[in-house]
């Protein structure tokens, strides 16, 4: 009688323990900690350098008529190269062949939409719409759960809203530092972050409860050296210029994560300290919303103080989510924990205004949305049914596909944005860029309707 063939069993069956043993190695310590951390560090390093001019530094790729015509100024190209022939005092581009195709830096292609703004058409929209005497907008993406692609969407917006025109404020409040790196930043300490901007408006609270207690004929409590620095510090002194001419940053490093602790000893000592002021009142006293239209923030992903101030800065809140039942259960979760955390901060700020006769604190945004990321049709169109069934409008229709384009810019260190199309199938690259245009196109929505908005009700308050 044939006997069938027994199937292998599986890989943790029949483990001897002296083989275990041999494969365990010795005991890690604090000290391989450090090992393990300065290995990952030269392998950063290793990948952060390629593709790096011989300076060290990071440059922007050269963009091509094609590109310019299709993406970035609505001409044909045939007209694009008639205003350039009529102009020659405008970028001509260069060209690696005798007749090739002609590609131009980014700096460039700015200087050529500003011309086409001025003597172009005045039926096409040239510039962004950005209205006039109004405050950039502020983006916060956020979720507390990991992997969900909030630092990847954040860093394509940035890069989106600069090909566009706008100018854009980049701001790392993830002591991980992924949206420095991916913008080129360098960060010494802590001092290079938001930190002394939080310690500043820390600080001023400070002396104003001080000049407080010196009416009353009390002793001021002295500022630590800390706080001493930090009114010193204004937020142009942290920002730094990135490989994009029309992207800045404000980066973040592993000590910024020190601010988690040190806003609660604040906050304990003065409890009339407005914390989730002091990231918005900061940029906007130092000027930062005139000289920028749209700051992106990279909140970290936990519901700490950093991000609290990342979300109570914002007007437009976007969360990042997968369609998979765990990142739809835990998103839930974190409007629960935002729910109820903006929620106690407004009843207790309400209870001392209300015994004050002052007005209440409301918390608002104009728009939150969440955002289906790293989406597979093929697996996942079922629940990402079900999902918008129950968010609704709340949930964007467009969902991010993830195609080889973001694979492969990911693999080169770069945004695909960054990637020049000449190194992939053209068909490949327009597929990859389909997916992140759209999901800039459904926040491009949001920024002009929120401005266009607040211009209507400020024109309507001046009458």
């Amino acid at each position: 009688m044939k006997t069938e063939a027994q199937s292998p069993l599986p890989p943790y069956f029949n483990i001897d323990p002296d083989s275990a043993l041999s494969h365990l190695g010795a005991p890690t310590d604090t000290n391989d900690f450090d090992r393990i951390a300065k290995a990952c560090a030269a392998g950063r390093d290793d990948l952060r350098i390629r593709g790096l001019e011989e300076s060290g530094a990071r440059k922007l790729r050269l963009f091509s008529t094609w590109e310019i015509t299709r993406y970035l100024i609505p001409v044909a190209t045939g007209h694009f190269r008639r205003v350039l022939k009529q102009n020659p005092e405008l970028p001509q581009g260069r060209s690696d062949t005798a007749g090739g195709a002609k590609w131009f830096s980014f700096e460039e292609v700015l200087r050529l939409r500003a011309h086409f703004a001025a003597e172009g058409s005045k039926t096409k929209n040239y510039l962004p719409y950005r209205p006039a005497n109004l405050p950039a907008k502020i983006v916060s993406v956020a979720n507390f759960k990991g992997g969900v692609g909030k630092t990847s969407t954040a860093a394509h917006l940035a890069m989106s809203a600069a090909l566009d025109g706008y100018r854009v404020l980049v701001l790392d409040l993830d002591s991980q530092g992924s949206m420095t790196s991916i913008f080129g930043g360098q960060v010494a300490d802590e001092w290079q972050t938001v930190f002394p901007l939080l310690a500043r408006h820390y600080g001023r609270q400070q002396l104003h409860d001080n000049q407080r207690r010196l009416d009353r004929g009390e002793a001021p409590t002295p500022l630590d050296d800390t706080l001493s620095a930090a009114l010193d510090i204004k937020a142009a002194d942290l920002v730094q210029t990135t490989h994009w001419p029309n992207i800045d940053l404000i980066g973040a490093q592993l000590n910024l994560y020190w601010a988690e602790f040190q806003i609660p000893v604040w906050r304990m000592t003065s409890r009339s300290w407005k914390l989730w002021d002091a990231l918005s009142d900061s940029l906007a006293q130092d000027g930062l919303l005139d000289a920028y239209d749209v700051v992106i923030l990279d909140t970290p992903p936990a519901l700490g103080y950093l991000t609290i101030n990342g979300l109570a800065a914002a007007d437009i809140l976007l969360v990042p989510l997968g369609a998979s039942f765990l990142e739809f259960d835990s998103t839930g979760r974190f409007f629960d924990m935002l729910h109820a955390t903006f929620g106690s901060i407004e009843e207790a700020e309400n209870m001392a205004a209300r015994a004050l006769g002052r007005d209440g604190l409301a918390f608002q945004w104009d728009a939150v949305r969440t955002v289906v990321t790293r989406y597979d049709g093929t697996q996942q169109g079922e629940l990402a049914a079900l999902m918008q069934a129950y968010l609704g409008p709340t949930l964007s229709p467009h969902r991010q596909d993830y195609t080889a384009l973001i694979g492969q810019a990911g693999e080169q260190v770069q945004g695909i944005y960054e990637a020049d199309y000449r190194d992939f199938n053209r068909e490949t690259y327009v597929r990859g860029r389909e997916t992140f245009d759209a999901t800039y196109a459904a926040l491009k929505n949001l920024l002009i309707g929120s401005w266009r908005r607040d211009e209507l009700a400020a024109r309507e308050a001046a009458e």
